[in-house]
């Protein structure tokens, strides 16, 4: 089956993706490099080695890539059972690690549900910072004018957001026409629901 971004198994999958596909991109220079040398007799000065040159700048971003996720720490197997037994049929993303230019958090969880986004990462992160991510996807959600309440709890609140998560998945299951606003399909996206919509900007401004 295909992990795909949001799902768990996605950051032990993009390691060794990313990994396999860096060293392609090194080894593709390497042979025009080595084919060049040896069309020409030993001499580097040709065209081969202009493409291997160039070849290495898509190689390098690859590198960065893979380092950038080598460096996160997958969630673990128990943590994700244990919040996938209280989600339910609530939309659920999963090894999200937002990036923006003053601040990172790595979020081993979150749920979307009508305008609800609640979240948890599963270390002492300091207010300040659960603030700021908070505001930035609060913010981000604004630009493609969607509302929404943002929680995101640490490991000290895990009760808490586990509590949390239990709510969200009896509102759903109590969904009705009362409702209606919170689930409707958004106005650009008519084939999703609002929680889709939201889900998959998360995915889209995470690594």
């Amino acid at each position: 089956m295909k992990i795909r971004k949001g799902d768990y198994g996605y950051i032990s999958r993009q390691k060794l993706t990313r990994f396999l596909k860096t060293i392609l991109f090194f080894l593709l220079p390497l042979a025009f490099f080595i084919v060049g040398y040896v069309l020409n007799n030993g001499d580097r000065m040709n065209i081969y080695t202009v493409i291997a040159i160039v070849g290495c700048i898509p190689a390098c971003m690859s590198a960065v890539g893979m380092i950038m996720m080598w460096m996160r720490k997958p969630m673990r197997r128990e943590l994700y059972e244990e919040i996938s037994s209280h989600a339910g049929d609530v939309a659920m993303a999963y090894e999200l690690y937002l990036t923006t230019r003053d601040k990172n958090l790595f979020l081993d969880a979150v749920a979307v549900c009508g305008e609800y986004v609640t979240a948890y990462a599963d270390r002492d992160v300091p207010h300040g910072d659960l603030a700021f991510m908070e505001e930035h996807i609060r913010k981000t959600l604004r630009a493609d004018h969607l509302k929404a309440t943002v929680k995101i709890f640490d490991r000290s609140q895990k009760k808490t957001f586990l509590e949390r998560l239990d709510t969200l998945r009896e509102r759903l299951a109590e969904f009705d026409g009362a409702a209606a606003a919170n689930f409707r399909p958004h106005e650009k996206y008519p084939e999703l629901t609002r929680s889709q919509v939201i889900r998959h900007i998360l995915l889209a401004i995470s690594l």
